[in-house]
């Protein structure tokens, strides 16, 4: 359901302020130690691939090749942005740069051999870390944890879809 910005105002009076101001500290505190940490992973791939490489690369992987207006429309970004990234990770050998099937004019960006064996390391670094940070959690908090995460997240993107106040403040970089 849709909501005005006369609705988004009563929300901060509806239920306690207090739990309000401790929720928007806490994803403060975590935004700072996770771009600290990078959230980079264990050993010797921690803080090894940025977090802009991880998001285009895991995009990559997951919905297949894809032109650059695509893969920036799917990662809510500018497509000069995408470029920008995807240019370092060209020169790597992350991914390669093919023509598209039906049109030979326009570019493909595919993960490479060499991109998703990376990429497979890093995720395998993450999630160790992913388990030493929530190892004394029982099944179902990490299950809720990640529940709830998603979901504020997709509410993120919405809102930030919608033109609300995080699209203008937006930075350039993912």
């Amino acid at each position: 359901m849709p909501t005005t910005p006369e609705m988004s105002m009563d929300m901060t009076t509806v239920g306690d302020p207090g739990l309000l101001d401790a929720l928007q500290h806490e994803v403060a505190v975590f935004a700072r130690r996770a771009e600290q940490t990078r959230l980079g992973g264990v050993g010797q791939v921690r803080n090894s691939m940025d977090r802009a490489a991880y998001l285009l690369l895991n995009r990559l992987d997951i919905e297949g090749p894809m032109g650059v207006k695509a893969l920036a429309s799917g990662m809510g970004i500018d497509s000069s942005t995408v470029t920008r990234q995807v240019a370092p990770l060209v020169d790597t050998g992350l991914v390669k740069r093919t023509s598209h099937p039906e049109d030979g004019r326009a570019v493909v960006l595919q993960l490479s051999p060499r991109g998703a064996a990376r990429l497979a390391e890093v995720r395998s670094s993450r999630r160790r870390l992913m388990a030493e940070l929530t190892e004394d959690w029982a099944p179902e908090e990490r299950e809720q944890f990640c529940t709830l995460l998603t979901r504020f997240n997709h509410a993120l993107s919405a809102r930030t879809a919608q033109g609300g106040p995080a699209a203008a403040e937006r930075p350039s970089a993912s």
